[in-house]
């Protein structure tokens, strides 16, 4: 008895190929709209960045504007504020960061107002706020004090107020994120 093998395709490995090439499509089809949901949304992307006019705040005055659900304080700091930034040790600090490395153009002040302890709001944004020991920002709940720069000074606060990347657009206005 006599038997040959041939190469050439059979209906059945037509039906193996088919069946998978249907099965990869159908993963495909299932795998993507779990993955694409993942994504955020138009509102999200929205909040990631803002701009914020400067052009009305004076010296020695802060604003407080709201991006990506937290506080950020902008504060334009009078030229007292800046030379106590400056003058600060950065080897006395608890998170060393020199007033430079804070702040892109001195008089300008750009933080997250968020204590870095267990998450509270700072006081010392208004004229009649308390300030703490440093002329900065004070939190009352743990008594966390922070200096004209943003620095943590004393108090349970591990680290300075958070610096946001942010750019100058223009001298009037602020792009935060």
């Amino acid at each position: 008895m006599a038997t040959t093998d041939t190469d050439e395709p059979t209906r059945r490995d037509f039906l193996y190929v088919a069946t998978g090439a249907f099965a990869a499509i159908g993963v495909a089809g299932i795998t993507w709209p779990l993955i694409d949901q993942m994504n955020p949304d138009a509102s999200a992307l929205a909040l990631a960045s803002i701009e914020v006019d400067i052009s009305n705040v004076e010296v020695g005055q802060s604003i407080t504007v709201k991006w990506r659900g937290k506080p950020v304080f902008i504060r334009h700091r009078t030229a007292k504020e800046i030379g106590e930034a400056e003058e600060v040790n950065v080897l006395d600090l608890r998170d060393p960061q020199s007033d430079q490395q804070r702040v892109i153009k001195p008089e300008w002040l750009v933080m997250v107002g968020i204590c870095t302890h267990l998450g509270c709001v700072p006081k010392g944004q208004q004229v009649s706020d308390e300030k703490g020991d440093y002329d900065g920002w004070f939190c009352p709940c743990h008594g966390s004090h922070y200096d004209t720069s943003g620095r943590v000074r004393k108090g349970p606060a591990p680290l300075n107020l958070e610096v946001p990347e942010y750019t100058f657009v223009t001298d009037d206005k602020i792009k935060i994120g």
